[in-house]
Order: C-alpha cells, then sequence, then structure tokens
C-alpha cells in the first residue's frame, strides 16, 4: 500500500490544481449568471424574442463585463490543463512529425476546432445548465490518466484528455453543451495513435490481403508468381509486403477524410457513418491493387520500379485513387437521395 501510496500521489498533487480550478471555474459561471444585468431596449441589438418571450443576447449574457468574467473564469482552466497534460501533448506532437502512419494527427486538431467554430452561434444559444455528472466524468477521465503514467500507456494518457473536455464542459455547461461538442471530441480520437497491440494486430492481418490480392491479380496477367506469407516470388525478383506496405496509414488518412466529407455533404447519420466505414475497403483495395501494380512493374519495367521514387509516388497515387473511389461513393448516396426525394414526390 504504501509503494502504491508512493507511486500515486505525485500524479494526484499534479491534478489537485486542476480540480481546483474547474470548481473554482464553476464558481465564477455562476457568479456570472446571477450578475446579469436586466435588458430594456427594443431593438434585436442585444435582445432576442422567442415564443413570444425576451432573452438576452446569447454572446453578451446581459452585459459585457460579464462575458468578459466568464472568458477570464476560463483561462486559469486552460493553463492547468495545458500545465498537466504538457508531457503528453509534446510527446504526441513528436509522434506525428516522426511516425508517417499518423502524419495526419497534424490536421486533426484544426479540423475539429473549426467544427466548434461552425457550432458557435448555437452553444451561443444553449442554456448554461451545469451537471454534477461531469465530475464522475472527470474523475473517471483522470483515473485513466494516472494508470496511463503509472504503466506508461500512451494510449490511456491521451485518450483521457478528451474524456476530461467532454467531462469538464458537462460539469461546466451541461449537457446541451456536450451534446454540441460531442463530434468535434469524438473527432479528436483520430489524432490519437493505436495502442501496439491493436497496431500489429490490424496490420499483419493487412499485410496477409494484399499480398493475397496482388499475388491473384498478377497471376491473372499472366506473370508467374508464387506467394510465401507475405512474400511475392517473381521471376526476377521478390517482393515484400512489408508493415510500411500494409495500407494502414492510407487507411487512417482516408477514414479521417471521410469523416469530414460526409460532415460537409450529409446532414443523415446514417450517411455519415457509412462514408467512414466505405473508407475501410476501398483504402483495403487500393492498397492491393498497389502491390500488385508494383509486382507488374518490376517485372514488366525493372526491378527499381520497386524501390525509391517509383515506389513513393505509387502510394500517392493509389491514395487518390482511393480518394476518388470515396468521392464516387459518397456522389452515389447523393444519387440515392435524389431518386428517394423524387419518388416521394411521385
Amino acid at each position: 500500500m504504501r509503494l502504491v501510496a508512493l507511486l500515486v500521489w505525485p500524479e494526484t498533487v499534479r491534478l489537485a490544481p486542476l480540480i481546483t480550478v474547474s470548481l473554482a471555474t464553476t464558481q465564477q459561471y455562476q457568479a456570472a449568471a446571477a450578475r446579469r444585468t436586466p435588458c430594456f431596449c427594443s431593438g434585436s441589438l442585444c435582445c432576442r424574442v422567442r415564443n413570444g418571450s425576451r432573452m438576452h443576447h446569447p454572446f453578451l449574457f446581459g452585459s459585457t463585463s460579464t462575458s468578459w468574467r466568464r472568458l477570464g473564469a476560463l483561462i486559469p482552466l486552460t493553463v492547468a490543463l495545458c500545465w498537466l497534460y504538457a508531457g503528453v501533448l509534446t510527446g504526441l506532437v513528436r509522434q506525428w512529425a516522426n511516425d508517417e502512419d499518423y502524419s495526419h494527427g497534424f490536421f486533426v486538431v484544426p479540423l475539429a476546432v473549426y467544427f466548434l467554430w461552425r457550432r458557435r452561434h448555437q452553444l451561443r444559444d444553449a442554456p448554461t445548465d451545469p451537471s454534477a455528472f461531469g465530475l464522475l466524468v472527470l474523475g473517471v477521465s483522470l483515473l485513466c490518466f494516472i494508470a496511463g503514467q503509472l504503466g506508461s500507456e500512451l494510449f490511456l494518457s491521451r485518450v483521457s484528455l478528451i474524456g476530461v473536455l467532454g467531462g469538464l464542459t458537462l460539469f461546466l455547461l451541461g449537457w446541451r453543451h456536450l451534446r454540441l461538442v460531442v463530434f468535434p471530441l469524438a473527432f479528436l480520437l483520430l489524432m490519437v495513435p493505436l495502442p501496439e497491440i491493436i497496431f500489429n494486430r490490424l496490420t499483419f492481418p493487412l499485410q496477409m490481403l494484399a499480398s493475397q490480392v496482388g499475388e491473384v491479380v498478377i497471376a491473372a496477367s499472366g506473370v508467374p508468381v508464387m506467394r510465401e506469407g507475405n512474400v511475392l516470388l517473381l521471376p526476377n525478383r521478390a517482393l515484400e509486403v512489408a508493415e510500411a506496405c500494409s495500407g494502414i496509414r492510407s487507411l487512417m488518412s482516408l477514414t479521417m477524410l471521410a469523416v469530414v466529407l460526409g460532415y460537409f455533404t450529409e446532414r443523415r447519420t446514417w450517411a455519415r457513418v457509412l462514408t467512414a466505414l466505405a473508407a475501410v475497403p476501398i483504402a483495403v483495395a487500393a492498397n492491393a491493387l498497389r502491390v500488385a501494380g508494383t509486382g507488374l512493374a518490376s517485372y514488366w519495367i525493372s526491378p527499381a520500379a520497386a524501390e525509391g521514387f517509383f515506389h513513393t509516388f505509387s502510394g500517392w497515387l493509389m491514395f487518390v485513387v482511393a480518394l476518388g473511389g470515396l468521392l464516387g461513393f459518397q456522389r452515389l448516396l447523393d444519387v440515392r437521395r435524389a431518386v428517394a426525394g423524387q419518388e416521394v414526390v411521385c
């Protein structure tokens, strides 16, 4: 027990400022709400009329000073979060920069902020109704953070940040605000690298699938080929479908783009989900064709076609093809919606 206490105590000390600032921020929000000044105007600048009742402009909250109080209350909370997760965030950015499988992480955060910005008017209109359930979410997320730090489990430490943001939103602002920010928060999951054990369980089957499809396509083209595991044996050379050629990189990047595409082009939830799921078979098929194309180019042109610039270029080319396939799938959904609309009219 003493050993556990010695291990947990430093992390508890680090968490104390965040919890303290969260409680203080809640008090600031409640105090700001209590100081709302009455509005006597008759125009639409600071008042809006809904359902026959007058309500204060959601940005001003009745007075400019109140808005500044709320903004000032968020500053120490932001500082406490940055201080607590400084090591986690720097390690995350370092992995984005050095690991090509997760280089798309640099685009996830700006896109999540943009999604949040698009909902700014709804967030302003939503009433503030803090929920104590947010403390439970916050507590569980912080426990995940402690477990990740003590066990050197990067995935838990990184995912806990998203849980902390959701818990703070619920604790400070309430359920309606949480429902509005749940998509940007869920989108942040795409920036977190998968645990190594899950990553390895995904890459090896993808390697085998790419090599199997590559063997079938190459053999169908009349080129003698034999496969041993993830190695394709051609008359002039052997091609290994390595981990980097498993397609996991294009799969993750295409999935992120599919989510963004569904968000901007679809209002139907099921269509957005279907667009994101379609990225998986499209990315896998494109990578398998890339492996087959590399083998054929190596046999018909030169063994050098499987290395260097040509190998890299084929990866970019097949990703563009996969993106085109995703856009084509989304177009089919649009056509289906148009046809369904015409049937309803008829």
